[in-house]
């Protein structure tokens, strides 16, 4: 695991928590399936600029806040 995966990782959880959502619904919502967004959120899996994007939208983000939060963890 890198540390930019673990931080996206931990700000895409941070991000769905806020707003309630399960994993299931977050990954439905995004066209994911949950254990690949459990894998992005453990830092285990690095998701494309793609997916990452498909995430943002589900989560209402801007990508560039999202990418942001997870460089400020660092900060």
């Amino acid at each position: 695991m890198t540390r930019v995966s673990q931080n996206f990782g931990a700000t895409i959880r941070f991000a769905r928590e806020r707003r309630s959502l399960s994993q299931e619904a977050l990954a439905e919502l995004a066209g994911l399936s949950r254990n690949f967004l459990g894998d992005i959120e453990r830092g285990k899996a690095s998701p494309t600029l793609e997916t990452m994007s498909k995430l943002a939208e589900a989560l209402g983000e801007k990508l560039s806040t999202l990418l942001y939060q997870c460089e400020e963890m660092d900060g």
